[in-house]
């Protein structure tokens, strides 16, 4: 197995960027459910964007490390890919939240929960996913990673059935309906873009192995 640690020595800077941004995401999972949660708690809003903001930087960080660094542990477009890839899931989240503080007074009582449970479960194991590059990570141990994640996206699709099957034959107000959908589909965007990193996560490893 090629060592991705021994093409950069001691030097894991890129290594501890890419966690810590796969652990935000995380992070902001964990935020999103102490909004929804309470969503008139000025702490819990304060708590998201915190985490949102970080992880905007670390994005930054690794484009300005980049330009500065000659050699690196991965291929520097894979570092990217990685790094975009990572950071569309808590901007898709953001989307979630704006429009959730927005309406969620008509949408009290809605539940959210069995797509936020899914997503959870996806972020913790692409952060999994992501902590063992800087290891020699077998690519048997990231391709079941990769099929969790996988299945995770299957079910969310079917949920996401389920719960447009549900808002279509109830009797919701027109723009109750809209909204709903629109924060349904925001939702399962994000466990579709954990998928897409955890794929990007398999790449460079059958890449380098």
């Amino acid at each position: 197995m090629f060592s991705l640690q021994k093409l950069l020595g001691k030097d894991d800077k890129f290594f501890d960027f890419l966690e810590d941004s796969a652990q935000q995401v995380c992070n902001n999972v964990q935020a999103l459910i102490a909004l929804l949660r309470q969503p008139d708690a000025a702490g819990s809003l304060a708590d998201f964007k915190e985490s949102r903001h970080h992880g905007k930087h670390i994005t930054e960080d690794i484009a300005e490390h980049l330009c500065k660094t000659f050699v690196t542990p991965i291929d520097r477009e894979d570092i990217e890919s990685l790094s975009d890839a990572l950071y569309k899931i808590p901007k898709m989240l953001e989307k979630f939240t704006e429009r959730f503080i927005l309406f969620h007074q008509p949408l009290e009582g809605q539940d959210f929960s069995r797509q936020i449970a899914i997503l959870d479960q996806a972020a913790g194991t692409l952060l999994q996913m992501v902590k063992s590059l800087r290891q020699n990570p077998k690519i048997d141990r990231i391709k079941v990673q990769t099929d969790r994640l996988h299945e995770l996206e299957g079910e969310a699709d079917q949920l996401m059935l389920q719960l447009l099957c549900d808002l279509y034959t109830h009797k919701y107000e027109i723009l109750e309906t809209i909204i709903l959908r629109d924060l349904y589909e925001l939702l399962e965007k994000a466990i579709d873009r954990c998928r897409d990193a955890g794929k990007v996560v398999f790449h460079i490893v059958l890449k380098n192995s």
